[in-house]
């Protein structure tokens, strides 16, 4: 995708305990770099301040990570996320991380797309998702399209 199909970014640096003994982002931490993008995305799309009594839990069905490039320690990154898909008890949320340039130019590190199932905690089973969800990450989605 695009950059600019992202309406949410987030920047952070890489840390020397996340990198392995050739020198790189070990490839597990891919996983946690999408776990950040999603949980500051949601943050910002404001998803826990609408119906607050309302529990919201979710497990990750599936997580695809397609790497490009090695990312190096203290190398700063820049994590971009949005919701491609919405279905009647999951969603499928598409994230990017590249690397942080001032220039502009693409540097895109790997993509990781994750599906994300609305569960009952008690029974671990899939639930419908609450109408509100679909409308409410497209509605941000939405802004990138504005500023494009």
């Amino acid at each position: 995708m695009a950059r600019t199909d992202f309406a949410f970014h987030h920047s952070f640096r890489v840390r020397w305990s996340e990198t392995d003994a050739q020198g790189v982002v070990f490839n597990a931490r891919y996983l946690d770099y999408a776990d950040i993008a999603i949980t500051e995305y949601w943050r910002q799309c404001g998803i826990r301040l609408v119906n607050r009594d309302e529990p919201l839990e979710f497990h990750v069905k599936k997580a695809t990570v397609t790497w490009f490039a090695p990312i190096k320690p203290d190398e700063m990154i820049e994590v971009m996320a949005r919701t491609i898909k919405t279905g009647r008890t999951s969603m499928t949320q598409f994230v990017e991380i590249h690397g942080h340039n001032a220039e502009g130019r693409d540097d895109l590190r790997a993509e990781v797309e994750l599906v994300s199932v609305y569960v009952d905690l008690d029974t671990h089973r899939p639930m419908v998702l609450p109408e509100w969800v679909p409308g409410l990450f497209a509605e941000f989605d939405a802004k990138a399209m504005e500023t494009a």
